[in-house]
């Protein structure tokens, strides 16, 4: 596991504040839905894809991609149909 040397507090109700350079990187924006899991005496966080679809071929691998902030999702084979519909 990576220190990022960043510290927060929780607060009153629970709540921490993910830093912005970390929102940035792992691009999560405000409303996004976190998993949470934990692992002994860890708590991880990681932005919820809820449907990693292809939207051509309806395949889901971890392979698949994201487009127009995750509002496209293509598999390898779908964005090779989607390349030679465009070509042609």
């Amino acid at each position: 596991m990576k220190s990022t040397g960043l510290v927060r507090k929780v607060d009153t109700l629970g709540r921490i504040v993910l830093p912005k350079e970390l929102r940035d990187v792992f691009k999560i924006r405000e409303k996004d839905p976190l998993e949470i899991f934990t692992e002994e005496d860890k708590i991880i966080l990681k932005k919820f894809e809820t449907n990693m679809a292809c939207h051509i071929t309806g395949e889901v691998n971890a392979e698949n991609k994201t487009f127009c902030d995750g509002k496209i999702v293509l598999s390898p084979k779908g964005i090779d149909i989607l390349f030679n519909e465009l070509k042609d």
